[in-house]
């Protein structure tokens, strides 16, 4: 063998690879390792985006339908179709027991804490994200969820500001493309007339019911409600309602469902008319507080022996049983044994209708009450005081 022989030259290692084909390689990773945590939010978001156009949409066609037809059966399902949209489901979580720990002992018998959960409903006024339910539905809630109706939930939720004494409160999210529910006139209705009641029976989201106004102006239906002026329906309530809307056949929120007759539905239940709600929703989305006007007396209903005896045909009026002192009625000279019959020219036909004229007349206004003392009828001007807390009247 000849040791001159050209040999082949071999290289140590393979030459490394350029640079920019490198770093092409590692940005291709990059992007398919964030497209695989990004897309499925995004497809998420995509798809609550078509549902609530799709909603949106047959919302406003069923709208622009009901203004076109007549009151009827016929209707409900436009009806239906066009308060979807905007109502929602309450979800709330409460903590129960678990109190103090005293001593270094107290812990081996402390009741644990237990997560109670509730469910109510709701319905969207103000597509800024504003929602009517009922007070009692949050009531002692750590924690608040809204469901809407395409499928989002919303867990940073917002109280604005809660009235127990007529059962409502309202509440704020922040989300895109909310449909608002339109105001309808409770005093318009009249018994007889058809209606719908939607919401979230025990936790059977947007379930719709039909019924007619069975009555108006129920009082004394509610335990531990001051302003009670009920709309009374055989609409399907049951536990998971509340707070849900009671709709016209416009699709116009007239009522906030509220109450049923003992734990289940049995022909009966009671919603908020909508001129008391909505008067409270402004209140408390203005302020978070809901003023009322306050005059400073207890009163008592007439029976007939009492009103005939008092020179009364009929009972009606208020009977003051009782007098606050320094308060208007005080200072205005009203005494026990006066009956209200008129507020600011208003007949008054027993304690809880001088209740909601009150509570309705303007804090600091003068107000004209009309009485009957001893047979005789009175006028007596008076200035509307602010009602303090914790006070019944």
């Amino acid at each position: 063998m000849n040791d001159n022989a050209e040999r082949p030259t071999l290289p140590l290692s393979e030459p490394p690879e350029p640079a920019p084909r490198r770093m092409s390689g590692m940005f291709w990773l990059l992007l398919v390792l964030l497209g695989l945590l990004v897309l499925p939010y995004l497809a998420e978001q995509v798809q609550f985006a078509i549902t609530r156009g799709r909603q949106r949409a047959g919302a406003e066609v069923a709208r622009e339908r009901l203004d076109q037809l007549p009151d009827g059966v016929g209707v409900y399902r436009l009806v239906a179709k066009s308060i979807a949209p905007c109502v929602v489901g309450v979800e709330t979580e409460n903590l129960l027991g678990g109190g103090r720990q005293r001593d270094e002992y107290s812990h081996l018998f402390r009741q644990p804490h237990i997560r109670a959960r509730g469910e109510g409903s709701g319905v969207i006024v103000d597509k800024a994200g504003y929602i009517i339910t009922n007070f009692h539905v949050l009531n002692r809630a750590t924690k608040v969820t809204v469901s809407l109706s395409d499928g989002r939930e919303i867990h940073d939720v917002k109280i604005i500001g809660a009235d127990p004494l007529s059962d409502v409160a309202v509440l704020k999210i922040e989300a895109e493309g909310l449909t608002a529910a339109p105001w309808g006139n409770s005093d318009q209705l009249e018994v007889g007339d058809p209606v719908l009641a939607v919401g979230n029976p025990f936790g059977l989201d947007r379930t719709v019911t039909a019924g007619i106004v069975s009555a108006k102006g129920r009082r004394r239906v509610v335990d531990n409600l001051d302003y009670q002026d009920f709309l009374q329906t055989d609409a399907a309530v049951n536990p998971g309602n509340s707070g849900g809307p009671l709709v016209n056949m416009k699709g116009q929120v007239v009522g906030i469902n509220t109450a049923i007759v003992g734990r289940a539905y049995q022909g009966i239940s009671f919603a908020i008319p909508s001129r008391l709600a909505r008067d409270v929703y402004e209140r408390l989305k203005t302020t978070g507080k809901v003023a009322r006007g306050w005059l400073g007396v207890a009163m008592q209903e007439l029976d007939e022996p009492l009103a005939r005896r008092l020179g009364l045909d009929k009972p009606r009026g208020a009977l003051v049983s009782g007098v606050v002192s320094d308060s208007p009625a005080a200072r205005a000279g009203i005494e026990p044994g006066d009956v209200v019959v008129k507020l600011n020219g208003k007949e008054i036909d027993d304690p809880t209708d001088l209740s909601l004229a009150v509570a309705r007349t303007k804090i600091g206004s003068e107000a004209t009450v009309t009485l009957l003392r001893d047979g005789k009828q009175l006028e007596i001007k008076l200035t509307v005081a602010e009602r303090p807390a914790m006070l019944k009247r």
